[in-house]
């Protein structure tokens, strides 16, 4: 009797090419969010970042004739995008420029004309600047640290050890939020200026407790140190993350369980909720 032979179907390999004007990071975004959409591909990237002269598209144009694929582009440009268009287009390959549909949505609501201004959202205004305060502050007011200056924060996120705390933080920076956040440890009492606190929004962040115990694990295996520490005690765990749900209920702090979620989701989700809190304290003053 011939019995059945499991096969994998071979990864789908083809050519993709991103056309920037700028630096090329919101059509590399755009990339990643589609291709993550689909198993069993490997595209080869060829990435063309700056591109804002005819004889740069030259270039362009004859990768894309050497490596035919789709393209994806994001060029504000009228006459370069023209060029890429018509050159794809006598090429026979996909050509799609990923802005239009947002920018002819915002153009008809709004009433107005986008300026065509290539990179105009890396110019160095008081946006930026807000980022790069907002990165200081987290890495400031990281793990427990400059608790005076805790009222300054837009948010501050407590938790026991290994629950994403710190990448949240940085996260929520890169996008002009000031974050901190405070650890909770067995047997310490949380600082003073954290009870205190008014202005910012306070999240607690939990995680499945077997799931903290094996993300520990690693962590400890990863500096070689001895893993029979209360630690890494599924049952120390689990009183754990108990004792730091009850914290946050006697404080009114939400709780926001990580288990299944990635750095990006949870910090969307504060986002979302950060901008609640904002709007209920408007609606106090």
């Amino acid at each position: 009797m011939l019995s059945a032979v499991n096969t994998i179907e071979p990864a789908k390999t083809f050519h993709l090419h991103l056309v920037s004007d700028a630096t090329g990071e919101t059509i590399n975004s755009v990339a990643r969010a589609c291709l993550a959409q689909f198993d069993q591909v490997e595209p080869h990237e060829h990435t063309w970042s700056l591109i804002r002269t005819p004889k740069q598209l030259e270039r362009v144009l004859a990768a894309i004739e050497a490596h035919p694929g789709p393209v994806l582009f994001t060029m504000v440009n009228d006459k370069l995008r023209m060029e890429l268009e018509a050159g794809c287009h006598r090429l026979q390959v996909p050509c799609i420029s990923v802005l239009d549909p947002v920018l002819v949505t915002l153009a008809s609501h709004l009433g107005m004309q986008a300026q065509g201004l290539p990179g105009r959202q890396h110019e160095l205004d008081a946006e930026y600047f807000g980022r790069i305060d907002a990165m200081n502050f987290a890495l400031g007011h990281d793990d427990g640290q400059s608790a005076q200056d805790y009222d300054l924060a837009d948010v501050i996120l407590v938790g026991v050890s290994r629950t994403s705390k710190t990448p949240t933080c940085i996260y929520l920076a890169n996008r002009g939020i000031k974050a901190a956040n405070v650890p909770i440890v067995p047997g310490c009492p949380v600082p003073t200026e954290l009870l205190t606190a008014r202005r910012p929004m306070i999240v607690g962040l939990t995680k499945d407790p077997a799931q903290l115990v094996q993300v520990r694990r690693n962590r400890l295996h990863l500096l070689s140190q001895a893993d029979d520490t209360d630690y890494v005690d599924p049952e120390v765990v689990r009183k754990e993350v108990a004792q730091a749900r009850r914290l946050c209920a006697e404080n009114n702090w939400t709780v926001l369980d990580v288990t299944r979620r990635s750095i990006e989701e949870t910090a969307a989700t504060i986002i979302q909720m950060l901008s609640k809190h904002r709007g209920g304290e408007a609606a106090l003053e």
